[in-house]
């Protein structure tokens, strides 16, 4: 079934939308890293070229998770499988996971690319330090939680409403949140989960007049990590429960 959904895809130029977020996100972080390095010789360290990237996730990935999860539901609507695929026997809560899984396949790939890229940023910067692996481990276990939640969020709607403008609104909706959550205290921000982009992120950041900019290593948030797992069971199988009531 994973296969089908891959095969259903190939001609719905998911790729190319993909690289092209990519790069104007690294883009964007390229050139804020650069200009805050010219800036203040300091920033040139792995911990800034994570917690910029991590910001610029939660902008990114909510509106990226959003197309894509649309583009491959959107296929059984328009193509009003539905009827043909309860013929076949195909239980809905398979095709569910399949088109979960195949989502978040294509997700890792682009978290995947986007460790690459701060690896060969640090390396060509000459930052400073060690290679810090557990950083990167961190920095992505955190992007890839957060990812498949929202993810299964996304997959619900857009399965649940036949209108696509519904999830995709969601998704500006979730990246203008994780845009400016570190503007909010965090006992609201971990209501959201397009902001544990930034809850999740290993380094932290903070300006004083008399430091300037400050980066800190953290240890990833374990409970709050606990908490996005319990959401994402939760969002999962409510989807799932959804799409099996609902009517063909």
């Amino acid at each position: 079934m994973l296969q089908l959904e891959f095969f259903k895809i190939r001609r719905k130029k998911i790729w190319l939308m993909m690289i092209l977020f990519l790069m104007v996100e690294m883009a964007w972080v390229f050139m804020s890293v650069t200009r805050s390095i010219a800036n203040n010789p300091e920033d040139a360290s792995w911990e800034s070229i994570i917690y910029v990237v991590s910001s610029m996730n939660g902008l990114f990935l909510p509106i990226l998770s959003a197309i894509v999860v649309s583009r491959i539901c959107d296929m059984e609507h328009k193509g009003n499988t539905w009827k043909m695929l309860a013929a076949t026997n195909v239980k809905r809560s398979t095709l569910f996971s399949a088109k979960y899984i195949c989502a978040n396949s294509l997700l890792l790939f682009v978290l995947i690319v986007q460790t690459m890229f701060i690896f060969l940023f640090g390396i060509l910067n000459n930052f400073s330090g060690s290679f810090p692996l557990h950083l990167l481990i961190s920095f992505f276990a955190g992007a890839f939680i957060t990812t498949m939640v929202i993810t299964a969020i996304q997959q619900w709607i857009s399965l649940a409403i036949k209108n696509q403008a519904f999830a995709l609104c969601l998704g500006m909706v979730g990246g203008f949140i994780g845009m400016t959550a570190a503007l909010f205290p965090s006992s609201i921000r971990h209501f959201f989960i397009w902001a544990y982009y930034v809850d999740l992120n290993p380094v932290s950041y903070s300006y004083t007049e008399a430091l300037g900019t400050v980066y800190a290593r953290e240890t990833l948030n374990i409970p709050l990590a606990i908490s996005a797992l319990i959401m994402l069971a939760i969002f999962y199988f409510l989807g799932r429960i959804n799409l099996n009531r609902q009517e063909i």
